[in-house]
């Protein structure tokens, strides 16, 4: 059996209180509690505020689902950060503090999962090969785990994320086993499903059994492009991706799509820049003309894109965030200049998936996604608990959002 569930990442803008209540009369069974730094901090609740809060519950008919510790806590400019498997002993055990945290609140709220990501492939990692992430990410797994005593119903959930180390339902099941322990399982979110496997109903199947909490909203189609730094080897494949090479000596990017390759400069490239190029989009088969653009010539400031971008750029493991943040302006331009014909550049949204599909949480209804085929795909094969929607690019417009999103999931369930 699938509940209806709705995160309060999605209400930011009430009170916590406020935001268990609009919950609470949209219909919803259940309700996710996600940390936040301003409206549920872990740091700052007290066992007076829990019990408040707890005493709410007790008064009306939703039902806290899962405890969420946020991935926007830290740095929110740096989402994610640090993470479970980061390089620094310092910053794992900040996050392994904030799991415990949530690992408290729900014991104190009466509330059984405990949700969080394994975190990005950063550049500290690529400057460390001889780290193992996936083993850093097993044992700070473990020193969560030892929080919860063994007569406690709570489990923690892994939820694998587009981008992230854990990305798919196989890298998601290869840790469950590898951690070992029945206090451990999955969470699955149809978005990151979407984005994230060729074929997301089959996966959603087979991960069904491991599965003990889901996320919900839906997708689109989207842009897929790929940042990589420069290398001698690159082997691209327009029919997955366009590519945004970046070049270190220079810090300057070359876009490889077949119908408007574009180099984004600060100096006009050499006789060798222009070699390199060449040879890099003859290999890939491009055969339109390079554009030239001067990268101060870039609008750098704030758009409406800016919730789109910020999502995408987040997710691009690798590369340094100086890195990714130069190449902001660039996604801008793609997203705001036409052709000589009058179409956009990149008339989608930009994505960083394995599917193309964007990962950018829309209203139920409002993308492409399966829900019928997507309920009965982990009901059939034993899932059973709340599905939670998370919408925290709807945060503005929170009342259509969780309205909507009930309306639509609800004859599904």
């Amino acid at each position: 059996m699938l509940k209806l569930s709705y995160s309060t990442f999605g209400l930011t803008n009430l009170s916590f209180l406020d935001s268990i209540d609009v919950v609470d009369k949209a219909g919803y069974a259940g309700i996710e509690l996600s940390f936040h730094r301003d409206q549920f901090n872990p740091f700052e609740i007290t066992d007076d505020y829990l019990h408040i809060i707890k005493k709410r519950f007790d008064e009306i008919g939703v039902v806290p689902a899962c405890v969420a510790t946020a991935s926007h806590f830290f740095t929110p400019s740096r989402p994610h950060e640090p993470s479970l498997m980061n390089v620094d002993l310092a910053g794992r055990k900040r996050r392994i503090n904030l799991v415990r945290r949530g690992i408290d609140v729900a014991r104190k709220l009466g509330v059984s999962l405990v949700t969080f990501g394994s975190g990005f492939i950063r550049d500290d990692h690529v400057a460390n090969p001889s780290i193992n992430p996936q083993e850093l990410l097993a044992d700070s797994i473990h020193q969560c785990l030892k929080s919860i005593h063994d007569d406690e119903d709570i489990t923690l959930l892994i939820e694998p994320e587009p981008g992230m180390f854990i990305e798919t339902v196989e890298q998601g099941l290869n840790l469950v086993d590898q951690v070992n322990s029945p206090k451990f399982q999955l969470h699955l979110d149809l978005c990151h499903m979407y984005c994230g496997e060729k074929d997301y109903i089959s996966a959603l199947a087979e991960a069904a059994p491991r599965t003990r909490y889901l996320h919900i909203s839906d997708a689109q189609e989207g842009y897929n492009l790929k940042i990589i730094k420069m290398a001698e080897d690159l082997n691209l494949d327009l029919g997955f991706a366009k590519y945004l090479i970046y070049f270190p000596e220079y810090a300057e990017y070359l876009l490889v799509d077949e119908n408007h390759p574009i180099y984004f400069y600060d100096e006009k490239p050499n006789k060798d820049q222009e070699k390199k190029i060449e040879s890099i989009l003859s290999k890939a088969g491009v055969k339109q003309k390079l554009a030239l653009v001067k990268y101060d010539s870039l609008f750098a400031g704030t758009t409406s894109l800016e919730p789109e971008v910020f999502t995408y750029l987040i997710s691009v493991p690798g590369l340094s965030f100086d890195v990714l943040e130069r190449a902001k302006p660039i996604l801008y331009y793609l997203r705001t200049t036409t052709d000589s014909n009058g179409k956009l550049l990149v008339d989608k949204m930009v994505a960083n998936t394995l599917t193309g599909i964007a990962h950018f949480h829309e209203i139920p209804g409002e993308g492409t996604l399966d829900f019928k085929a997507s309920f009965n795909a982990l009901i059939e094969n034993g899932f059973s608990g709340y599905g939670s929607v998370e919408l925290y690019h709807h945060v503005k417009s929170w009342e259509k959002a969780l309205n909507d999103s009930y309306k639509h999931l609800s004859q599904f369930v």
